[in-house]
Order: C-alpha cells, then sequence, then structure tokens
C-alpha cells in the first residue's frame, strides 16, 4: 500500500522519486495520489504531477495508460487541487479555470479537489466549453482504459444536477394533476408525502431497504398507504403531518412517482443540487400556480449580510413561509463554521505537525468530525438542531419549510405549524439572538380571533421534553396562551390598541423574541414608521431599540411575486438591559422636566375648567388649549430625548436589487452596500460587544474544547 511520506518538514514525491519542503498543498497532492494507486487501481507509472500542457498546469494528471504517457498523448484526467479552500465547499469560482483547461486540450474528465470534498466532471465534447456534466465518482483504471465500460460508466455515474431533479419534481407533479385532477397545491402536499417516504427509506437503507417500483410491487405489504403510515410514524416528533393525514392519489400515480424517484438518491445528491431544485420547483409551483408570496433571494442575502449571524447565536423567523430566511442563514453559519475549522487546523499543523504527526492527524480526524449531522456533540449538530426556529401558521408552508431544510443539509426540527404570535416549544419570548421575518402585508388580525383550547399544549412528554430543556422560562412561555383562553389576541399586544395590521403586530412579537441587545431585520411597508397615522408605533419601537438601518428597496423586487406594496428593509437592535435603563431614567428625568415647565399653564387651565361660571363654549375653548398644549409637551419630551440619546441611523436606497419585475436577474446594488454597511458597523461596534458566547464543552479523551461565538479553542490536557 502507497502511503505519505513526511520526514523532518520534508515530503516524498513518488511521481518525482525526490523529496522537497513540506506544504499544505503538497501534502493534498500526495493524499490524492495515494488513495488514486490504492483505491482505484492506477498505477504510477500511467500519472504525473505539475504536468505542464500548452499554458496551463495540472496538479496531477491521470493517462489511460503507461504507454499513451510515454508517447506524450494528452492525458484524460486532469486534477486541480484548491488547497486554498480546505475545509470550505468548493465553488464554481474554485474550478473554473482548471475545467477550461481540460476542456481546451481535450482531456475526458476533470477533477477539483481539496480537504472536503471531490468534485468530478465529465468533460462532454458536445456540449459547451464551460457546461458541466457532473458524475458521482472518479472511474476507476480498468474502466478508464475500457471504452465500452467507460461509457456504461458515465451514463450510470453521471449525478443529478439540479435542473434535472427540478424536472423530475415538476414531472411529478403533473401526474397528480392529470391522473388525480387534484388542484396545483394539493397536488404539491402529495408530492412532499412521497419525498418524505423516500427520505425514510435511505435513512433505514441496509441494501434491502430499496425505494423501488420492483420492491413495492413484488411486496404486497408495502402499499402506498401502509408506506405513508410508516412515514408518519417515522416523522411523528417532527409534526410534519397530522396523525389523520392519509394519501390521497391513486396507486396508479403513486407507482409512477416512485418510478420517476427511484433512480437518484437523496443521501448521495449534493445539498446544494436538492435545494436548488426544491426552491426553484416551489418557486414554479406557488408563485406560478398558487399565489403565494416568496422573498427574492438577493433580499433574504443581503438581509442576513446586514446582522451577520455568528455560530452559537438562535435565529428565528416567526413567519417563516417556504424557509427561506432560515435556510440561508443555517448555510451562513455553516461556512463560518467551514473557516473556523479549516484555521483549527492551521493551527494545530503549527504546534504538532513537526513533533508529533500521529497527534496531528488524530486531532484533525476529530476535527472532521464536526462536519457529521449525525454527531450530536459536533458544531454542524449544534446549528442543525439547536440554532434555526421557525413558525408559519399555513400547514402547507409549515411542511414546506421542513421539507426545503433538510433538502438544504437540514435544520428542520425548529420549524412548527403555528400561529407565529403564540408561543411553542423553543420560540418565546427574551430568547433570540437574531430575527428574520418577511410578515403579511395588509392583512388584519380580528378582534373576533380568540385564544382557544386548541392552542395549548397538551401533550405532556412534549412538555416534558421541552421543560427539560428551556426550564421555567418555557413554562412562563406557555402562560401567554393558558392564561388568556378566550381573549382576543390582539389583547396580547400592547400595538393592539393602536392597530391590526399584521406588520405592526409582529414588529412587537419580533421584539419580545429577542433576547436584549439581540438584532432583527424585517420586510415592511414603505413609510410604515414615518407614517404620521402610525407615530405611535415608531414611538414604541423607539423604546425598545435602536434603530441600525433603513434600506429602501424598490417596488420591482416583488412584483415577480405578485406584491404591489414598496418594501422597505428595516434593521433593529433591541436595547441592552444597560440601555434600557439609561432610555427609560432619561425619559422620567425629561418628562418630569418638560411637564416642570408647563406645570403652572397646566394648573392654570385646570383652575379655569373647574369654575362654574365659564359657558360650554368658553370650555370648548379651554379644553383645546389644554390639548393643544398636552401635545406640545409630548413633542417637547420625544425631541429632547432624542437629542440626549442621540444615534446615526443609516438610510440607504438603491434603484437595482438584483431581480427584475420578471423576476430575472439583474444588477444587485445590495452587495456593495452590504460590505459597506460592514466597515461602518465594525468600526462603530454597533453590536459586536454584545454578542454573548454560547459555550458547550466537548471531550474526547485527550483534549476539550470549547467552543461559540466566539473563535472555538483547543485545549489539550497534554
Amino acid at each position: 500500500m502507497l502511503q505519505v511520506k513526511i520526514d523532518n518538514n520534508k515530503i516524498f514525491l513518488p511521481l518525482k522519486n525526490i523529496w522537497v519542503a513540506y506544504s499544505s498543498e503538497e501534502e493534498l497532492k500526495q493524499e490524492f495520489i495515494v488513495r488514486l494507486v490504492n483505491s482505484y487501481g492506477y498505477s504510477l507509472e500511467q500519472l504525473d504531477q505539475d504536468v505542464q500542457i500548452k499554458r496551463h498546469r495540472a496538479d496531477i494528471a491521470i493517462w489511460k495508460s503507461i504507454e499513451d504517457k510515454i508517447q506524450n498523448r494528452i492525458p484524460s484526467i486532469i486534477i486541480a487541487i484548491e488547497c486554498k479552500a480546505e475545509h470550505i465547499k468548493i465553488k464554481e469560482s474554485d474550478y473554473s479555470k482548471g475545467y477550461s483547461f481540460a476542456s481546451s486540450i481535450n482531456a475526458s474528465f476533470f477533477i477539483a479537489v481539496n480537504q472536503k470534498e471531490t468534485k468530478v466532471f465529465h468533460v462532454n465534447k458536445k456540449l459547451n466549453i464551460n457546461s458541466l456534466e457532473k458524475i458521482s465518482d472518479i472511474p476507476k483504471a480498468e474502466i478508464l482504459s475500457n471504452e465500452k465500460q467507460l461509457d456504461k460508466y458515465i451514463k450510470e455515474a453521471k449525478a443529478f444536477t439540479h435542473e434535472e431533479f427540478t424536472k423530475i419534481l415538476s414531472r411529478c407533479h403533473n401526474i397528480i394533476r392529470n391522473n388525480d385532477k387534484l388542484s396545483p397545491e394539493a397536488a404539491f402536499d402529495e408530492i412532499s408525502k412521497i419525498l418524505f417516504m423516500k427520505i425514510m427509506f435511505e435513512r433505514e437503507s441496509t441494501g434491502e431497504m430499496i425505494f423501488s417500483l420492483e420492491r413495492f410491487q413484488a411486496n404486497k405489504k408495502d402499499d402506498m398507504h401502509s408506506l405513508f403510515n410508516r412515514t408518519k410514524e417515522t416523522f411523528e416528533s417532527d409534526e410534519i403531518f397530522d396523525h389523520r393525514e392519509q394519501i390521497k392519489i391513486k396507486q396508479s400515480s403513486f407507482e409512477l412517482i416512485v418510478k420517476e424517484l427511484e433512480s437518484f438518491n437523496l443521501s448521495d445528491t449534493s445539498d446544494d443540487v436538492k435545494g436548488i431544485a426544491f426552491e426553484k420547483f416551489l418557486g414554479k409551483t406557488f408563485r406560478g400556480e398558487l399565489g403565494q408570496f416568496f422573498t427574492p433571494r438577493t433580499i433574504v442575502e443581503y438581509m442576513i449580510n446586514i446582522l451577520d449571524p455568528q455560530e452559537g447565536e438562535l435565529i428565528c423567523d416567526p413567519c417563516c413561509g417556504s424557509g427561506g430566511f432560515l435556510i440561508v442563514a443555517f448555510d451562513y453559519v455553516r461556512n463560518k463554521i467551514d473557516e473556523s475549522i479549516k484555521n483549527q487546523i492551521d493551527i494545530l499543523k503549527q504546534e504538532y505537525f513537526e513533533n508529533d504527526y500521529d497527534k496531528y492527524e488524530k486531532y484533525k480526524r476529530f476535527l472532521s468530525e464536526e462536519f457529521n449531522l449525525k454527531n450530536n456533540k459536533g458544531r454542524y449538530y449544534n446549528l442543525a438542531y439547536n440554532c434555526i426556529f421557525g413558525t408559519d401558521a399555513n400547514p402547507r408552508m409549515a411542511r414546506t419549510a421542513k421539507m426545503n431544510m433538510i433538502m438544504h443539509g437540514d435544520g428542520h426540527g425548529g420549524v412548527h405549524h403555528r400561529d407565529g404570535l403564540l408561543n411553542i416549544d423553543g420560540i418565546f419570548e427574551n430568547r433570540f439572538d437574531i430575527i428574520l421575518t418577511n410578515p403579511p402585508f395588509g392583512a388584519r388580525v380580528d378582534k373576533a380571533i380568540k385564544i382557544t383550547e386548541q392552542d395549548k399544549e397538551t401533550n405532556i412528554s412534549r412538555i416534558d421534553k421541552y421543560t427539560k430543556l428551556y426550564g421555567d422560562k418555557y413554562l412562563d412561555a406557555l402562560n401567554q396562551i393558558n392564561n388568556n383562553i378566550n381573549k382576543s389576541i390582539l389583547s396580547l399586544y400592547e400595538l393592539g390598541e393602536i392597530s391590526n395590521l399584521t406588520e405592526v403586530l409582529f414588529i412587537e412579537r419580533c421584539l419580545n423574541l429577542l433576547r436584549p441587545g439581540g438584532r432583527m431585520g424585517i420586510v415592511l411597508p414603505e413609510g410604515i414608521l414615518n407614517n404620521a397615522k402610525l407615530q405611535k408605533i415608531r414611538d414604541y419601537v423607539e423604546g425598545r431599540a435602536k434603530i441600525i438601518n433603513i434600506t429602501s428597496i424598490p417596488q420591482d423586487v416583488f412584483i415577480a411575486s405578485g406584491a404591489t406594496i414598496k418594501p422597505s428593509l428595516l434593521f433593529f437592535k433591541k436595547f441592552t438591559e444597560e440601555e434600557s435603563y439609561i432610555y427609560n431614567n432619561l425619559k422620567k428625568e425629561v418628562t418630569y422636566s418638560v411637564n416642570q415647565t408647563y406645570k403652572s399653564q397646566l394648573s392654570s387651565f385646570n383652575l379655569e375648567l373647574k369654575n362654574k361660571d365659564i359657558s360650554k363654549d368658553e370650555q370648548k375653548v379651554i379644553k383645546n388649549k389644554q390639548k393643544q398644549l398636552l401635545h406640545q409637551i409630548e413633542e417637547e419630551i420625544k425631541i429632547e430625548i432624542k437629542e440626549k440619546f442621540n444615534y446615526e441611523i443609516p438610510i440607504i436606497e438603491v434603484e437595482k436589487a438584483g431581480v427584475s419585475t420578471t423576476g430575472a436577474a439583474i444588477e444587485n446594488e445590495l452587495l456593495p452596500v452590504a460590505e459597506e454597511f460592514k466597515q461602518y458597523r465594525e468600526k462603530n461596534k454597533l453590536w459586536e460587544e454584545h454578542i454573548v458566547p454560547v459555550q458547550y464543552d466537548i471531550y474526547d479523551g485527550d483534549f476539550k474544547r470549547l467552543t461559540g461565538n466566539s473563535e472555538p479553542q483547543i485545549f489539550y490536557k497534554d
């Protein structure tokens, strides 16, 4: 067995038969050469490294045979080592030049490699030079040298692209609509059920558990109804399906859909492919056919960049829809974890590589387990299962959000079907670091809508579960419902006395959900905080939070989604306990001072009104003067508070936000704005000092790791 040889900060190159100075890139290169020889059957004689071809250089090249290499023919496989991106997903920008190189010399395959993943592409001569045909694995040596076997291998190993997956989902949708005559939304529900069946089978897979039409037809026990009942039981704790829910399509439709889905494996398909495909399918189905409203991705990414969520922070969207904010936030933090682990490995190399290579390898393997979602002590697991939360009042959208998150890499467990104005499980007051949401515009909460017994949590096991997780805070949170049965939902909110608009109530709800110092991004109708009729709403917000950014975006952005109201993006930071204390004391002092200034005038009005000899008309005049003075006092108090509790509010307006009226991609002025705001935020320390690290300990015999919002550290027992 070939092995990587490292000694005294030198590394051996078997393809060159020399020792050279050690580097991370060279180590990764040699590890891949070892993999090609030991796992794929290639001989050293048909490989070479640092190969110059025309004006380009291949990190590793593979020829079909030793003879081809001797005769200086074009290699069949070109490999690019992306060491600079280790432990971070390989992006198209990382391999675009290498792929163009492989295409230009007519190589058959191009491979991009880093320490986290390997991407393999077949160079299809029928496609344009920049088109990619991804396959699932590297062909073995005996396959590469046999043209017939190679053609068959390429067809079988061809990896699903998101375009292909989207087409499959659309075909499944059409099968149900045509065969079962269901509405678009009902057809979508049935596809969801079958997709969850498939996920169940893949999770339980032992080799015999195959999700295929042949298997289901051979096993009469596996009719679609019994399979769906098993699926409901499997996902019972996730509350994806009501226990009374049934599958509502014909057996023939079920079989046709299974036939469509059996040719690929959700578990083996990358999160990027599944996620993009599912979102495209959602966009076409919901936006085009159901009239559902979605927040464009350019807006979601901008809002998340502005708030900059950190590892360990709790993130919530109480109107999550299909889960767009939660998915992008999940991926944003996951990328931070990737970068952090890369930095940790660099530290390990400096400390142990030369002195104790075995220990270095051991710790590196342990750190790689952080990516494993099944590792309940890992950082990916903590993000996916402890940090992402959402609710939606529509059961279909809540289920869609769960499915969408599963397709993107999980994190679905914190999503619930519940009115976002009410507490549930881990979603309650003073808990979250970040709120991101786009509440429905223009809808109203009628006074007649009451809190009912059905809103109460009655499942004892669930109450026990969340009590263990959150303690008395959770039990107190349940009282929002338990103590208000038969009362109007509006009565729960101070702003409910001013307005019953949904977006107004959600401003208060989101501020309630935030912990002190937490931050929030919300999409609102333009002018909601400067509309004279809604001044009390702005007063309420400014008494509880700082406005840190107002970004006005063009109406075009939402026209493709069916919205007609011009929106703004508003960002708040809830007062810390210290800021609340300062603000409330200042308000008391200013109120007292201004009232003292006008005390004699107010007393004079009161005395005049007590005079029984004045006429009703004179009383009316005095009351109007009193009312005007009280309004003047109120305005003077506000002005003085603003002068003394003064801070800058960046107001930004963009004309192009990445999406046209038709939904097409256009110039995105939000990208440079986000970068400018980042510099402004860091310079002014808008919230960094208020981020509280959430730490958890992990022990693995030889060392303990503390991690949280700050850069994780490794402490070694030795």
